[in-house]
């Protein structure tokens, strides 16, 4: 007991015994060499996960003529619900077992789904339910996020963790071999966690989570939609719009570590909510431009869209069967560019502040399995913002889609200012440091 009153938040939570400085140096050196691995891990499965979900809609189309704007909610909610099944039984797998395990089974069920998505056109039928069990299998290999954070968590101390997560989070948007695999943590049964506290972390990155889904999964058709851009256009364009919110992202996460060592963690918390709030206001339509329109012939007494003789002819513009794009006025390129602006700085400091507290407050523990359930919220939240955006966006049109959302946003905001006492660290909690 002893032991553990004495530690601190300076002191890594990989307690050795004591040796000489010249093994703690490399010990040190060990396991920062281990948590860059990680990043570098974390950096693949980004640059995979950035080139799908960008031509997702396009490949989708052009695979199985029957797949719609509902049936790419599912498609791209596939790979959320795979990871949100698999992160918990990875996070549980690594509590017991060396991390390399889980980590090695989730990269080659990854590598052979990302396989047979490629191939999932080749089929002379049902295309489409291919690339959503393909989708599917792509993000349970994902599940190893949660491997790798609870390695990160527990493996920096808690001065450490913001810099460490920020870091991590930059290597994802920028695009196994493991030093110490155990790592024994102190703890005492009678201090607990506070789960008023773990639970809101949970609800909140479920939100955070739930509104990036919706905004890269709607990304494509809107601006298909509202400024009629081809398929080509809209992979391109977006492609580039995604890159730079990447830049933007490492420069946030940088941003983030300086800020939250002056201000805390929670005031960029709150801060990053409200500029995703922002983000999604300006995104509402507004004046008297409307969207063109994609018109259609009756022909045997059926609705065939206008096209050409030339098979090579794209029609573009918002499908007539959706029937808000008769009176809902067009987005602004202005308007989805300043958006995207905004979420690209509002999103990544409520991801990794996210992390950075949830860590903070489970304390020195193996967080394996609660990093674990974190992960999954967050695929939870992944799996059902691709459906939800998809039919209300589809039926109702954008008006009502960000409407939602940004009433979802500052619920979030009113819930973090009412527990925002209570989301301190475990080692504060406890008396043995000052916040």
């Amino acid at each position: 007991m002893s032991q553990f009153v004495d530690s601190d938040e300076n002191t890594p939570l990989l307690r050795d015994e004591p040796r000489s400085d010249d093994v703690n140096d490399d010990d040190y050196r060990s396991r920062w060499r281990s948590i860059r691995v990680m990043y570098f891990t974390m950096f693949l499965s980004s640059v995979g996960f950035t080139i799908v979900i960008t031509s997702l809609w396009p490949y989708l189309e052009k695979s199985d003529d029957s797949a719609d704007a509902t049936f790419l909610g599912w498609v791209v909610a596939a790979y959320s619900l795979g990871q949100m099944v698999a992160s918990p039984l990875f996070g549980l797998w690594s509590n017991y077992r060396r991390r390399r395990e889980p980590l090695v089974c989730s990269i080659f069920i990854n590598l052979s789904a990302n396989i047979y998505y490629a191939y999932a056109s080749l089929p002379s039928t049902g295309d489409k339910y291919h690339i959503l069990i393909s989708r599917a299998f792509v993000g349970f290999g994902a599940g190893n996020v949660a491997v790798v954070r609870s390695y990160v968590a527990g493996a920096t101390s808690l001065k450490e963790r913001t810099n460490a997560m920020a870091n991590m989070s930059a290597c994802q948007a920028l695009g196994f071999i493991l030093g110490p695999d155990e790592v024994d943590l102190i703890e005492d049964p009678e201090e607990t966690i506070d789960q008023v506290a773990a639970y809101t972390s949970n609800v909140l990155f479920f939100i955070v989570m739930f509104i990036f889904a919706v905004f890269e999964t709607i990304a494509t058709p809107l601006s298909m939609d509202m400024f009629a851009w081809t398929r080509r256009e809209a992979v391109f364009y977006n492609g580039i719009i995604i890159c730079c919110i990447g830049f933007e992202s490492i420069l946030v996460f940088l941003a983030v570590k300086v800020a939250a060592q002056r201000v805390g963690d929670r005031p960029v918390l709150l801060a990053g909510l409200a500029i995703i709030f922002c983000g999604f206001f300006i995104l509402l339509p507004w004046g008297n431009h409307y969207p063109k329109i994609q018109w259609a012939d009756l022909k045997n007494n059926s609705l065939v869209s206008q096209l050409s003789s030339n098979s090579s002819f794209e029609s573009t513009g918002c499908p007539y069967d959706q029937t808000w794009c008769q009176y809902t006025p067009a987005i602004h390129l202005a308007q989805y560019i300043t958006s995207d602006f905004l979420i690209g700085v509002g999103y990544p400091a409520c991801n990794v502040m996210s992390y950075t507290l949830y860590s903070k407050i489970l304390g020195p523990k193996p967080q394996g399995v609660y990093m674990g359930w974190l992960t999954a919220s967050g695929s939870g939240a992944r799996t059902l913002g691709p459906v939800f955006v998809s039919h209300v966006y589809t039926l109702l049109g954008p008006r009502w889609a960000f409407t939602i959302i940004c009433i979802m946003v500052a619920a979030a905001i009113v819930l973090l200012s009412f527990v925002y006492h209570r989301l301190i660290a475990f080692s504060v909690r406890h008396g043995r440091t000052i916040e």
